[in-house]
């Protein structure tokens, strides 16, 4: 978008409020989208901070040629899988640290996330294979096509639809399990 390419040039030049404009414009769609992804608030608020920092560092690098939003989209989704892949690495505990836990909630943006459709969802969503997750998220709601989506997964597209379709497939079964429960 021009907005966003006259905002990222105003950066450059040292404008500072063009940056939280830009923060402002997409912490919530990439929040929601990191939430889906991890599952834990905290978590997501943490990836979606990292990769404005990150952005606001390498500002001076960045040439933008596409859409800011699907860039910041997959820098996301690029950090959590980063950080999934040190955590397993590293990790010696065990499952206990998947558990989401919902801490008290101030923020408005925070109160919106927590609904009771988007608890269910994201307990749901938990509970399929990271891949298709990230996947069915990315689709969802990054707006990304199955061609971006390989890109970022080094997969063909084949694969990518059909992780999508498992993934809709075992969404379906585990919600229509909970509401007959």
């Amino acid at each position: 978008m021009v907005e966003d390419r006259l905002l990222i040039w105003k950066f450059k030049l040292g404008n500072r409020d063009a940056l939280r404009q830009l923060y402002e414009k997409y912490k919530n769609d990439l929040l929601k989208l990191a939430v889906s992804l991890v599952n834990d608030i905290s978590t997501a608020e943490d990836v979606v901070q990292d990769v404005f920092v990150g952005f606001a560092q390498s500002a001076e690098k960045i040439q933008l040629r596409g859409n800011l939003k699907k860039y910041l989209i997959t820098c996301v989704a690029n950090r959590i899988r980063n950080r999934k892949r040190d955590r397993q690495r590293h990790e010696t505990s065990g499952i206990d640290d998947l558990n989401c836990t919902i801490s008290d909630v101030n923020r408005p943006e925070q109160w919106a996330i927590l609904s009771e459709e988007l608890a269910l969802l994201s307990n749901a969503m938990a509970q399929i294979p990271y891949e298709q997750r990230e996947v069915v998220t990315l689709y969802m709601q990054g707006d990304m096509t199955f061609r971006q989506i390989a890109k970022i997964q080094n997969a063909s597209i084949n694969t990518v639809q059909g992780r999508y379709r498992y993934g809709l497939n075992k969404l379906r079964s585990i919600l229509n399990g909970e509401i007959d429960q």
